[in-house]
């Protein structure tokens, strides 16, 4: 069987979404969290089946006889995956992950509340945090790219809510349920509230295993969706879990699930419901493209530093003493896709921690990640 990522540039580039039609056709893509991948059989034949039926209304709601059937895919996944067991009656349905934040921050919060980060993170944590009228406080992450827990301590002392991107995008590092312990006790004597976006879980690629948020913090809150992990963005739908000791969800508005796509709930079902084996070639496949990135930039440019991420599909590499960035001083990805025609994540749009670096995606076919890797190499070997 191959891999889920067998797919041509000529394949890629007939799709329409934002990954292969941001930039030029000269310009190789490789940074949205799009991965270049056949779709899993069984999400084709559900949603497929969904519009041959017309199945395509409202999605159930929390009270209906079938409000709970998102729900209860994911705990069967959650089950199998993490050993997690996840308490079906007490989710929410979201919109999706970013959308579902801002309505558990209304809970959780209120206006002009401050709300922590790590940077370098996602870059769209700051800006849900902002337009839903929050302050951003930052706890940069170690130089290991680990929390720093001296530095959580010092921003508890004036935040409402700390906002935990766990597997940690673009780093890749899982937290281990020590640190998470250890974010526990740190936002219980603060009166902080823990808030996980989770949703790159399914996607760990190390030996480490995932740890849940709320079954280490018990009144944390944790948001879920089959979107990266399956490569279902442009079906969006997502999952708020409640630690056991978060009753917060009951107060989320009734109308929060009305912005939920029936026919990406019933892809999403599927997916967690049959992915599994699918799931485990793409990780299969994101392990061994890990090595070839790892062997191409320890031949063609080993001024470029990095570490293999135990989670996520992104190569977050510190390029700032390759010989084109050190001669630059300069935006590496501005020198990438001007110079090499390739087109990643900017480092500096991640916060803190970022200056220097680029992240790379890696869920791809090999052909497409060798002339990526190629592009990178020879630009940033040469000198500006």
């Amino acid at each position: 069987m191959g891999s889920p990522f067998d797919v041509t540039v000529a394949e890629m580039r007939r799709r329409t979404s934002l990954k292969w039609h941001t930039y030029p056709d000269d310009v190789l893509p490789a940074f949205v969290a799009e991965m270049d991948a056949a779709p899993l059989d069984a999400v084709v034949t559900a949603v497929t089946g969904a519009m041959l039926a017309g199945d395509t209304g409202y999605e159930a709601g929390p009270t209906s006889r079938l409000g709970t059937a998102y729900a209860e895919a994911f705990a069967g996944f959650a089950a199998r995956q993490h050993g997690w067991d996840v308490p079906v009656d007490r989710t929410r349905m979201l919109p999706d992950v970013m959308l579902g934040i801002v309505e558990v921050l209304g809970v959780l919060s209120s206006p002009g509340d401050r709300v922590v980060i790590n940077p370098p993170v996602y870059p769209p944590f700051r800006a849900f945090v902002e337009h839903a009228g929050r302050q951003v406080v930052t706890a940069p992450l170690t130089t290991e790219g680990r929390l720093d827990l001296d530095a959580l301590d010092r921003a508890f002392a004036d935040a409402s809510v700390y906002l935990l991107c766990h597997p940690h995008n673009p780093t890749g590092t899982l937290h281990t349920r020590d640190e998470l312990r250890a974010v526990g006790e740190l936002a219980t004597r603060h009166g902080v509230r823990v808030v996980a976006d989770e949703i790159h879980a399914p996607l760990t690629v190390g030996d480490e295993p995932f740890v849940p948020t709320t079954t280490v913090i018990p009144d944390a809150i944790a948001l879920h969706s089959a979107s990266k992990a399956f490569n279902l963005a442009g079906l969006k739908a997502a999952l708020a879990v409640p630690g056991p000791a978060a009753d917060d969800l009951a107060r989320l508005p009734e109308i929060v699930g009305h912005g939920v796509s029936h026919v990406a709930s019933i892809a999403h079902q599927a997916a967690y419901q049959h992915g599994d084996a699918w799931l485990d070639d793409v990780r299969g496949a994101i392990r061994s493209n890990g090595d070839l990135a790892a062997a191409t930039l320890a031949e063609q440019l080993p001024s470029a530093r990095w570490t293999r991420p135990a989670a996520t599909y992104f190569a977050w590499l510190d390029v700032r003493e390759t010989p084109a960035v050190a001669a630059a001083g300069t935006d590496p990805a501005r020198i990438l896709l001007h110079q090499g025609r390739l087109a990643v994540n900017s480092g500096p749009t991640f916060g803190a921690g970022g200056d220097g670096h680029v992240r790379l995606n890696l869920a791809t076919s090999r052909e497409i990640l060798t002339d990526a890797l190629a592009r990178l190499t020879t630009t940033l070997a040469a000198r500006s």
